[in-house]
């Protein structure tokens, strides 16, 4: 978040961007039209459900547990290895975001240590609270330099103070720098991506651009690919306003991707009832 600098909106500042506009506008113009769509209005819940869980499934990949989106469906035990341990966690964060939505512009700190205790509930007296120096963490997908233990405090206390201070930031640019910051930073010592990932949907549900959470941006960084996320990573991480306003960008094409696959699921779910 350099490049913001001392203004008092830092995040507003981030939307002055080159490139940036277009891509708020892009990904409103993407939410609108599924919630055009008439099947919204019939079975909106049907909708959120299956944006749910390929959210979830889109997610896992993202931490290395790449399954079809069947096999997640059909799955009932996430117990055995790594990769079901993985699928287990994304869907119960999922399912539990829905339910943090309030307590975020509050003391959105609370909610990243609930996410967390949710997706890493058997590591002891590790979960739901900030790494503390020296131990490490379990991000093997994420190569970036890792923050020291004081540096990820103090920026974690920032970003908190920013959402709880609100602003004009559009919906995008917040879920964006939520996003990047907590990968960045890898604040806890395991499943922070998929923390990340849930705190960016937990904001663009909250901001009411999509209080029905059907436009899943998990789905889209997942179909735009690991090597891609992880180049646009290293872009917000730079600090520089090329690589945040190409994080940004990024971000907003996930969500236009994640808007798209759920118009594809209202289009299955009217022919179904032609």
């Amino acid at each position: 978040m350099s490049t913001a600098g001392a203004t008092a909106d830092p995040l507003a500042a981030l939307g002055a961007l080159p490139g940036v506009a277009d891509s708020v506008e892009s990904v409103r113009k993407a939410v609108d039209r599924v919630y055009g769509h008439r099947v919204m209005r019939r079975r909106s819940n049907a909708i959120t459900s299956e944006a749910a869980l390929r959210g979830a499934r889109g997610s896992a990949a993202l931490s290395g547990a790449d399954w079809a989106l069947e096999e997640v469906r059909r799955r009932t035990d996430f117990s055995g290895d790594d990769e079901a341990r993985t699928v287990g966690a994304a869907l119960r964060l999922t399912a539990e975001a829905g339910q943090l939505l309030s307590i975020w512009r509050q003391s959105p700190l609370r909610v990243l240590a609930r996410l967390h205790l949710v997706a890493a509930a058997d590591k002891g007296d590790q979960v739901g609270r900030p790494r503390k120096e020296g131990e490490p963490v379990d991000e093997p997908l994420v190569g970036l330099p890792l923050p020291s233990a004081t540096e990820t405090h103090g920026r974690l206390d920032g970003l908190a103070g920013l959402i709880i201070a609100g602003g004009s930031a559009p919906a995008l640019v917040t879920a964006a720098v939520v996003h990047g910051e907590l990968l960045a930073l890898r604040p806890f010592t395991c499943h922070n991506g998929l923390v990340a990932r849930t705190a960016e949907r937990i904001v663009l549900v909250g901001s009411g651009l999509d209080p029905k959470s059907v436009c899943a941006a998990e789905v889209g960084h997942a179909e735009l690919g690991r090597d891609a996320y992880l180049e646009a990573l290293a872009g917000y991480v730079s600090g520089t306003p090329e690589g945040v306003a190409a994080w940004i960008a990024h971000c907003g094409r996930a969500v236009e991707l994640g808007a798209r696959e759920s118009m594809a699921v209202c289009e299955a779910l009217q022919r179904g009832a032609a």
